[in-house]
């Protein structure tokens, strides 16, 4: 099989032109019938919903006047009744729709169809424990994806067991001792572990430092919550269950390793920076289980964003891990330590977009907001004034755009710095730490309102929806949910809940991009091992596996083809070769992960 187009992420984020849409059967859709998998106009999550919290659907009809809705239990006895609001034309989905608000119905049970005039959604549950699954299912997506380790049938299935990956073991060059890039370096390197950044066997410093740090973080958070006890010991199917840590630390703990493996060792040019990336030096083809990779393994030249990225994960690693492990936290501060101070002697060291063959660039020309993160995560673990005055002495530090219009990202982190200072206790003086607390509401009312301007109650702008749209959304609930967590204010829930609507089938498509969960889901994303659709004999994703989602660039040859003049939100299809609308990555599901621990909890307010 031909190599693997390479994997063109996005850098910042920029708008994107919106599309037409055709009028088919009374229905206002996207123009390709391949687009989407047609279920019902009713579109609902099609997992459910909590007993406490927003039910609400969008039904698809060109009708200008009330509906009359029905909620029917498995029985099929009417259980609620109420009107339709007809909400116009939704400009990204190319649909005219009206909403279906049934959140005062707040009984339990299963089976449940919401019927609207000749048309039913997928039946739904009621249930307070209704994400306790996807909790579990969203984390492990990050066992799946170790690298350097054997995933064991006990663990994993039958199905997803498969032998260690680039450990040197033939056809493997391994990552136990890897050269550089010509011109980089002349030593090698042991950056065995780690996770797999996405569908390729890629290892890259800039999303392993955000995807750790959120993997953390919702346990931070959880523990602040009195909540952490479903993420505590033995909750996860991994290895390392039974050692008095938290699993969810332990699943952080192999990317950690790995993310410190990758700074260069003293005494070598650029000691204490981070390599950017490891990756194979020709893109692999697909199917290919990562024990079968037979490239050689090149490191890439040090970055001041992975540097940064690694000081901020390293920091919180040294502030979260030390109730469990302090020789651990004590390595991670002064890894940390090391690396800003490195960083500060190579502030303008960019990774170039051009280094694309092999692997994705994640070039990154701005780093001012990655020195205010990895400030706030050092001075939150230390409180010492140095790196306060480097938090007070940033832009960002009263930036307004420190929340941008399309949220955090792995090249957007100056959110990150703002969501640790205002839940961390520290000493910044009352009035600014009331500021920035007062910064995370303002992003979070900016969501809402565009939730509630959109049809669909998504969060990213009208024209958001570019690679990886899905993590977008999920990153936005965290913003929303921490937003609830400081004000006690209930409609930051709602919001945050009402995106898992979104990314469980309440969307453009009728799809939950969620590998497992709800009845049309996404089951065929872009990845060498998780390749069904190429080769029978290998299994789909595993359940809780994010796809990215609607990409209106349609920036591959499937999404070309098949979605040309889709309507932005419809920009999707579930096929194993649309790599830029339906791969995976450890960046977007490590905020599904968050969100779904959020909503897995049994609480209203924070």
């Amino acid at each position: 099989m031909s190599p693997t187009p390479p994997l063109r992420r996005p850098g910042r984020l920029s708008a994107i032109a919106l599309s037409g849409c055709l009028l088919v059967g009374g229905l206002l859709t996207a123009p390709t019938a391949t687009a989407a998998p047609a279920t019902t106009a009713v579109r609902v999550n099609q997992l459910g919903y909590l007993p406490d919290g927003p039910k609400r659907a969008t039904v698809v009809t060109t009708a200008t006047q009330s509906l009359t809705w029905r909620l029917r239990d498995a029985s099929g006895k009417v259980v609620a009744s109420g009107a339709t609001v007809p909400r116009g034309a939704d400009t990204p989905s190319g649909q005219a729709v009206h909403l279906a608000d049934f959140s005062s119905y707040r009984r339990s049970g299963s089976g449940y169809v919401l019927a609207v005039d000749d048309s039913g959604s997928v039946p739904f549950d009621i249930r307070a424990n209704l994400y306790d699954g996807l909790r579990s299912d969203a984390m492990a997506f990050f066992h799946h994806q170790r690298s350097g380790v054997p995933l064991a049938t006990s663990l994993v299935g039958s199905a997803y067991a498969r032998p260690a990956g680039h450990l040197g073991v033939a056809p493997n060059k391994g990552d136990t001792s890897v050269p550089c890039q010509a011109t980089v370096c002349d030593y090698t390197q042991d950056v065995r572990g780690g996770w797999y950044d996405a569908g390729d066997h890629g290892k890259y410093v800039v999303n392993g430092g955000i995807s750790t740090w959120l993997v953390v973080n919702s346990f931070e958070r959880a523990k602040r919550a009195g909540k952490d006890a479903a993420l505590g010991d033995s909750t996860l199917r991994i290895p390392e269950r039974g050692n008095d840590t938290p699993d969810v630390l332990d699943e952080a703990r192999w990317e950690l390793d790995f993310l410190m493996r990758m700074q260069v060792p003293a005494g070598k040019p650029y000691a204490g920076m981070a390599f950017h990336k490891v990756h194979d030096a020709a893109w692999t083809g697909m199917p290919m289980r990562p024990d079968q990779d037979a490239e050689v393994r090149e490191l890439h030249r040090p970055s001041t964003a992975a540097t940064l990225n690694l000081a901020a994960a390293a920091a919180q690693c040294a502030r979260v891990f030390r109730p469990y492990d302090a020789a651990f936290a004590d390595r991670c501060l002064s890894v940390a330590r090391r690396a800003w101070t490195a960083a500060r002697a190579n502030p303008a060291l960019y990774a170039p977009d051009s280094d694309s063959t092999g692997g994705g660039a994640y070039g990154d020309s701005q780093v001012t907001d990655e020195f205010y993160w990895a400030a706030a995560e050092l001075y939150a673990t230390t409180g010492e004034g140095g790196y306060r005055d480097a938090v007070t002495g940033s832009t960002w530090h009263t930036s307004p755009t420190a929340f941008s219009a399309y949220g955090f990202g792995w090249a957007d982190t100056a959110a990150l710095g703002r969501l640790t200072l205002a839940t961390v206790p520290g000493g910044l003086p009352a009035a600014d730490r009331d500021r920035i607390r007062a910064s995370v509401t303002a992003a979070a009312d900016g969501y809402l309102s565009r939730m509630a301007a959109q049809r669909y109650a998504v969060p990213v702008p009208a024209d958001g929806y570019f690679w990886g749209s899905n993590g977008q959304v999920a990153g936005d609930a965290i913003v929303l949910a921490v937003a609830g967590e400081l004000t006690g204010k209930e409609r930051y829930r709602t919001g945050a809940l009402e995106t898992m609507d979104y990314l469980l089938g309440r969307n453009a498509l009728g799809q939950s991009y969620i590998t497992g969960y709800g009845e049309t889901s996404s089951r065929n994303q872009h990845h060498r091992f998780w390749a069904h659709q190429l080769d029978a004999s290998l299994p789909h994703p595993p359940a809780g596996s994010l796809a990215g989602g609607p990409n209106s660039g349609l920036q591959d040859p499937v999404a070309e083809e098949k979605l040309k003049g889709c309507a932005p939100a419809a920009c999707y299809i579930d096929d194993i070769g649309s790599y830029s609308t339906n791969e995976v990555a450890i960046n977007w599901n490590a905020p599904l992960a968050w969100l779904a621990a959020y909503a897995a909890e049994r609480t209203t307010t924070g």
